[in-house]
């Protein structure tokens, strides 16, 4: 297996990016080869200072970085020989198995979309993002920004996608699915969640359970949680901040400390025909590591073929 990594993209790159993945290639089996994209002697130096071997890597020199406030559309046509366009075009050759990177989202969606494509019969991708839950256990929560105005077909397939996700990779046996709204009662809701709900509840491609409030998201009540982009964003943000919070004041919890991103490195784009892998743009050394570990974690699960399977 080889993981490509965008070794230029995210606000620390790129001495993160190589400090992240030596720290991956030191917890890979050796067959998993890592191929860091990016400056080559950027990268080379990089290696050395933390006194790990070039030789361990494949290295793929790039000249173009593409800035996290890029437009996304006009990055590949602008920039082909960005890290980022390298990877994606490695990805679509098959030279690499997945493609990492903790750049610019939105160029990240473009490159998913455009390059690899979208799954037939999928209406729009996904991403998500990981509920600890009090019992020690995850969950999944969709879509996360991807999509801030959905209709009723395509939070149902976020259901389908959401599902899969968390049984292939996390082993959660049939996931219990739900869908966020304001009240648990199938007429609550605006008119999208209504009809999202007539959609799913007799649904056979999942586990449909019902409403769930928001006061249920970090408990057991579901696995898999589905919502519009813009909900899902907003929910992640507010996340964050409480776990900000919580740090600026001292305080410690191991239930708590389980909100800190690093421990969970990114997010698959969900429903496009192979793995790309989008991490935070701020992230440390430890969340390049988790997302590398992740993206390993996702090709060996073939989640891309059997999202495929299942909609074709």
């Amino acid at each position: 297996m080889k993981i490509g990594i965008d070794i230029m993209g995210g606000d620390f790159a790129p001495e993160a990016t190589i400090f992240g993945a030596i720290l991956a290639s030191n917890e890979l089996p050796k067959n998993i080869h890592l191929v860091l994209i990016g400056d080559k002697d950027q990268i080379v130096a990089g290696i050395k200072k933390h006194e790990a071997d070039p030789k361990n890597f494949e290295i793929v020199h790039t000249t173009d970085i593409v800035g996290m406030g890029e437009h996304p559309t006009k990055v590949f046509s602008q920039k082909p020989n960005s890290s980022m366009a390298v990877g994606f075009r490695l990805l679509k050759e098959g030279k690499i198995d997945g493609f990492a990177s903790n750049g610019n989202t939105g160029a990240m969606l473009v490159g998913s979309m455009f390059s690899i494509k979208v799954v037939p019969g999928v209406i729009r991708p996904c991403i998500t993002v990981i509920l600890p839950k009090e019992n020690g256990g995850v969950g999944l929560l969709l879509d996360v920004g991807t999509n801030a105005d959905c209709k009723p077909d395509v939070l149902y397939q976020f259901g389908v996608l959401g599902s899969l996700y968390a049984e292939h990779v996390y082993g959660i046996k049939n996931p219990k699915v739900a869908l966020l709204n304001i009240g648990e009662e199938p007429e609550k809701g605006n008119l999208v969640a209504q009809a999202a709900h007539s959609l799913m509840k007799d649904s056979k491609d999942f586990n449909f359970i019902g409403n769930v409030e928001g006061r249920d998201i970090f408990n057991d009540f579901a696995d898999v949680i589905v919502c519009d982009g813009f909900t899902g964003n907003v929910v992640l943000k507010e996340a964050e901040a409480f776990y900000t919070m919580i740090k600026k004041r001292g305080l410690s919890d191991p239930y708590f400390d389980r909100f800190n991103y690093e421990n969970y490195g990114g997010t698959p784009v969900l429903g496009v025909n192979s793995t790309v892998m989008i991490g935070h743009g701020i992230s440390n050394e430890i969340a390049v590591k988790n997302m590398i570990l992740l993206t390993k974690g996702v090709v060996e699960a073939k989640l891309a073929d059997k999202i495929k399977d299942v909609f074709q």
